[in-house]
């Protein structure tokens, strides 16, 4: 008998053109983000121990020394632990979470996303690979996939000027060139190299902006990448890192003409006013660090642009205390307006 071939997978439509960049979490841009500093051990053991401390010493009598040895020991229930903290973060109270901080390293990104990252200063730390002392023997460049997928004719001119500028900074530096003087031949594209420590409360800041989808594509794969070396240590911390939409309740971002949402679906009563969020996936998996991908705009009937559309929402694992607070943040947000 003879088996019947397997059904042609079906052909997906094609997408319909939007300003949400394409998801740069779909490609494999050579670049690295690796949590050196803590692992997963400490982060369980001290890291939401020293932050509850921080919390409630500001709302105690008792000394942030007992406080700490208590937290430690597991004289605190960790389901309240987490919900002081993260009551003390929704209310604002930032300084509380300066305390922890995380070391990566960054590998293989572009000059052009480390001038972005070292923008970021307070609560924040950089050391980079030098041009300067570093004699580079096969340096090597970011391909944007906007000119990979490009014409071929503009694809073979851009990477014969990037070849050529890589060669002739092996000539002058034959020639007897200073490093310091060859390396300006290099491109913006050049790889470089970084270690990145970051207080909490910053790493959340950079993590709102870098993870929009309005952010270029390089970084906000990064911010992906550090989202994820988080949440491997700590799914409670790292349901805090999230596009900044998701606190505000809606886009920022967009300038666009208005247009409604639809209905959802009939689940009984919702709170007038509530913003609805959107649903992130990738590969049929959701709550992960890769669930942060382009959803068609949507809009509230007042112009803004629902939370969590344009972004896939960011959220963390169901049932997280990040994801709950968030959502409390949206729905105060619209019990406000």
């Amino acid at each position: 008998m003879t088996a019947e071939p397997a059904p042609p997978d079906p052909i997906d439509p094609p997408r319909a053109k939007t300003g949400i960049p394409k998801n740069p979490g779909r490609r494999d841009l050579g670049l690295r983000a690796t949590l050196l500093f803590p692992d997963r051990a400490i982060v369980e053991q001290f890291y939401v121990p020293v932050i509850y401390t921080a919390c409630r010493t500001c709302y105690s009598e008792e000394v942030p020394e007992d406080i700490f040895r208590r937290a430690v020991a597991g004289d605190f229930d960790p389901s309240k632990m987490q919900k002081l903290i993260s009551s003390v973060i929704e209310s604002g109270h930032g300084s509380t979470i300066e305390h922890v901080v995380f070391t990566f390293a960054i590998t293989g990104v572009s000059r052009t996303l480390s001038h972005q990252l070292v923008r970021h200063r307070a609560g924040v730390a950089f050391d980079q690979q030098s041009q300067r002392y570093v004699t580079f023997k096969g340096a090597a460049t970011m391909l944007p996939h906007s000119i990979a997928e490009g014409d071929p004719d503009l694809r073979e001119r851009y990477e014969s000027q990037v070849d050529g500028a890589l060669d002739l900074y092996g000539e002058l530096l034959g020639a007897g060139v200073p490093g310091e003087d060859a390396r300006f031949v290099f491109p913006n594209g050049t790889r470089t190299n970084l270690v990145m420590t970051t207080n909490l409360r910053a790493l959340i800041h950079m993590s709102g902006l870098r993870l929009c989808t309005m952010a270029q594509w390089e970084i906000r794969r990064l911010f992906q990448l550090i989202r994820h070396e988080i949440f491997a240590v700590s799914p409670f911390l790292g349901s805090f890192l999230a596009p900044k939409c998701v606190p505000l309740g809606y886009c920022d971002e967009f300038k666009q003409p208005r247009r409604a949402l639809p209905d959802p679906p009939a689940q009984g009563p919702r709170p007038r006013g509530l913003v609805r969020k959107g649903r992130g996936r990738q590969g049929g998996r959701s709550g992960t660090a890769h669930d942060l991908i382009e959803q068609p705009l949507g809009r509230q009937p007042s112009g803004r642009v629902a939370a969590g559309v344009c972004c896939g929402g960011g959220r963390a694992a169901a049932g997280s205390v990040g994801g709950a607070l968030r959502r409390g943040r949206v729905a105060s947000h619209a019990r406000r307006r």
